[in-house]
């Protein structure tokens, strides 16, 4: 049985209308502080840290939601973008596909693997704050550019290739 779990070729379309804004939302968060006033809101916690070791477990407290609707939003577009089918999505792109998550993913545990042995302290922490999106954005960049040198070499002869 083949299953195709890859989104609808639309939700490349939308990954962009979300991830843009994402993005933009992110970056004037971690470089210029920027939070949204309206995005100050009442929200469940599992645990928070205290005042003086006196730590919140399950239960309310109020937080600015900026960074975490950034991430959200980074997140649902880098997954639509990665996962949604090509207009022709053949075998061929599948194994470029599958080949393109394995390279990302050796990638990605490879840059952690270096910064858990030489990295410390705050810089350690925003490798560990980017790494959540770098796997989805390896696979982007080394899946297009394999799909186009494939497309590239296509020769009208052969037949396998349809895009």
């Amino acid at each position: 049985m083949n299953r195709n779990y890859l989104f609808p070729h639309v939700y490349r379309f939308i990954g962009w209308i979300v991830l843009v804004p994402g993005l933009i939302l992110g970056l004037t968060h971690i470089l210029g502080g920027f939070e949204a006033t309206w995005l100050n809101l009442p929200v469940f916690v599992v645990s928070e840290p205290g005042f003086l070791g006196e730590d919140k477990w399950f239960g309310l407290s109020t937080n600015n939601l900026t960074d975490e609707l950034a991430g959200v939003m980074l997140i649902i577009g880098l997954a639509f973008l990665a996962f949604s089918r090509e207009k022709s999505e053949d075998e061929f792109i599948a194994r470029i596909r599958l080949e393109s998550l394995l390279r990302a993913t050796y990638l990605n545990y490879g840059i952690l693997l270096f910064t858990i042995v030489f990295m410390y302290g705050s810089a350690f922490f925003w490798v560990l704050v980017f790494n959540m999106f770098t796997i989805l954005l390896f696979f982007i960049v080394h899946f297009n550019l394999a799909l186009a040198k494939a497309r590239r070499n296509f020769r009208p002869d052969e037949e396998s290739y349809q895009g």
